[in-house]
C-alpha cells in the first residue's frame, strides 16, 4: 500500500554511487527531508527539474533540509548525472525499485517499459511523517516548486 499523507516515512537505504550507500531514513525525524523521485537521469524534463534546484541551490539551501533525488537508473548513471550537472545534493539510484514501490512512486507501464519511476516528490517533517507529497503520472509535467518551497518550511 503506497505512503500516505501523514504517514510515518518508510526508512531506506540507497547508493548514491558504487559503494557509497546513504542512510536516508536515518535522517527521518532529525530535519525535514525532500524525496524528489524521477523517471530517468538525462532526459529533459528531469535534467530541467534537477537544475532547477542547482541553479536556485542559494535559497534551498537555506531551509535546513535534506533533499534526495532517486531514479531507477543504476548507481553509475546516477553518479555521472549528479556529476555532470553538478547538482548539489545525493542522486540515488533505486535500481531495485523497491523504495519507488513502497512510496508508491512507480508506473507499472511508461511508453512501453516497466518499472519506470513516477515523478513524485514527498517532504518529511521534523516529526519523520510525510507532510507533504505529489505524485504525478505524466512524467511531462514539473513539479510545483512554490508549492514544494512552501511545504519544507511548514516542516520546519
Amino acid at each position: 500500500m503506497p505512503i500516505e499523507l501523514g504517514n510515518a516515512a518508510l526508512p531506506f537505504s540507497l547508493p548514491s554511487k558504487r559503494g557509497d550507500l546513504v542512510d536516508v531514513g536515518a535522517l527521518f525525524g532529525k530535519r525535514p527531508v525532500v524525496l524528489l523521485f524521477f523517471p530517468l537521469a538525462f532526459s529533459s524534463t528531469c535534467t530541467a527539474e534537477l537544475c532547477h534546484f542547482r541553479d536556485d541551490w542559494a535559497r534551498w539551501s537555506h531551509l535546513g533540509c535534506e533533499i534526495f533525488g532517486i531514479s531507477i537508473d543504476s548507481p553509475f548513471v546516477t553518479e555521472r548525472f549528479r556529476s555532470e550537472l553538478n547538482i548539489p545534493f545525493p542522486v540515488l539510484s533505486d535500481f531495485n525499485k523497491t523504495v519507488a514501490a513502497e512510496w508508491g512512486a512507480l508506473h507499472e507501464e511508461l511508453m512501453g517499459l516497466r518499472g519506470v519511476t513516477k515523478r513524485a516528490v514527498f517532504v518529511v517533517n521534523r516529526a519523520g511523517r510525510v507532510s507533504y507529497m505529489r505524485v504525478q503520472e505524466s512524467p511531462q509535467e514539473q513539479i510545483d516548486f512554490d508549492a514544494l518551497l512552501q511545504a519544507v518550511q511548514a516542516a520546519q
